[in-house]
């Protein structure tokens, strides 16, 4: 390092009181803490959320001999997020270049486990997308999306240091044969949530407009493809356009996200819940909805935004492609699933199966998620001893 930026450094930690070069203190100091206190919003969000939906679930699963904890879902909730947040944060510690590593090595065990689950799979509510046994039940799919948009990232940042390399191609492929494996689970909506990520690396990356379209065209034949030849989406697009039993679940859902009106009724006076199916999962926005109101919807809806917003921003001088396109990709799984989410909840979309992120119960999800959003705070990192436009001027740090 150069005598000059070492006194910038060195007068930059005595200013600001960084003196501190342990592990742990350049972590802190380099991790986007903004960032970080509005993902621990959401899942304190979260635990409230389902402390709420809890006693529906927990009632309709009990038996007559049998009888759950009204907060019995809260507590297995509570416990994933004791483990998820470590996780998260000792992800989000390390080095870019481990970081990459590790999530590609991730990709290549998950991917092989995607293979797996068709042969020893369990099937619960007619889909087949777990593997394991008892409490070590993963959902392989839900754990290969953070793994597979860095991947991704990673093979489309190699055409800056060689052009010629079939990366597009090779993506191409690679994304086919996840969403074919996922299709055949069945599971629709993570099929549209990869399939999304790679269109959006592909934008960021500076494919051509003209390539954009076409990709953009072909996703609208295949979906119409899906509609006529794939019975799952057919299912779903004919109860979402005409009516029947997932209709009138969304519905169900929807006017309990309107019940509660701007204020809502109150935690844990809602009604309207009791007859929402999968109230403390795919539909935890209409409970929120109703108990909370449709003030806090917009809130939380505002928190998703804020954290996209935030990426954008930390991105904006960012001048290594991998960082940009992990980043962006990571960013795309995380803002898009919510948005299903939510859009599904108001009925603009049909029903996908998919949970609200870090809000809506599930061990597998928030543990999918912790390992995201662990990558990206790690992507984000910055080290501002070593940003060259910050310059010393009688003590005072300027750019």
């Amino acid at each position: 390092m150069a005598p000059s930026l070492k006194k910038k450094r060195f007068q930059f930690e005595t200013r600001l009181g960084r003196s501190d070069r342990s592990p742990l203190a350049i972590w802190f100091w380099e991790l986007d803490r903004v960032l970080l206190a509005l993902i621990l919003t959401l899942i304190a969000i979260g635990l409230i959320a389902v402390a709420a939906a809890s006693p529906v679930t927990a009632l309709r699963h009990s038996t007559g001999s049998v009888s759950l904890d009204p907060l019995y879902y809260f507590y297995r909730q509570l416990g994933w997020v004791i483990i998820g947040i470590p996780v998260m944060l000792v992800v989000s510690m390390l080095p870019k270049e481990q970081a990459r590593r590790f999530a590609i090595i991730a990709a290549v065990v998950t991917f092989a486990l995607l293979f797996l689950v068709p042969i020893f799979g369990k099937t619960v509510n007619g889909a087949q997308r777990w593997i394991g046994y008892g409490f070590a039940t993963i959902q392989p799919g839900e754990f290969l999306k953070p793994f597979f948009a860095v991947t991704l990232a990673w093979l489309l940042s190699l055409r800056v240091k060689d052009s010629s390399l079939p990366v597009i191609s090779l993506s191409f492929v690679m994304t086919g044969v996840v969403a074919l494996l996922l299709m055949l689970q069945p599971n629709l909506g993570q099929t549209i949530m990869f399939c999304g990520v790679w269109l959006v690396l592909m934008m960021i990356s500076g494919l051509s407009l003209r390539l954009i379209a076409g990709l953009g065209i072909t996703g609208i034949v295949g979906l119409v493809a899906a509609y006529f030849f794939y019975p799952v989406a057919t299912q779903r697009i004919n109860a979402w356009l005409f009516g029947g039993d997932e209709f009138d679940q969304v519905m169900l859902a929807h006017n309990a996200l309107t019940s509660g009106g701007m204020l809502g009724t109150g935690p844990g006076l809602g009604t309207a819940k009791f007859k929402v199916p999968e109230a403390h999962t795919d539909y935890i926005f209409s409970v929120i909805g109703e108990e909370f109101g449709l003030l806090a919807c917009v809130a939380i809806a505002l928190v998703y935004l804020a954290i996209i917003v935030r990426v954008f921003l930390r991105l904006l001088d960012e001048e290594n492609n991998f960082i940009i396109l992990a980043s962006g990709g990571l960013t795309a799984l995380f803002g898009g699933q919510a948005l299903i989410n939510m859009a599904v909840n108001l009925q603009l979309f049909p029903s996908k199966g998919m949970t609200l992120p870090f809000i809506s119960y599930g061990g597998s999800s928030i543990l999918a998620l912790s390992l995201g959003v662990g990558l990206l705070l790690a992507f984000t990192r910055r080290n501002p001893y070593l940003d060259h436009s910050l310059y010393v001027t009688n003590g005072m740090v300027t750019r």
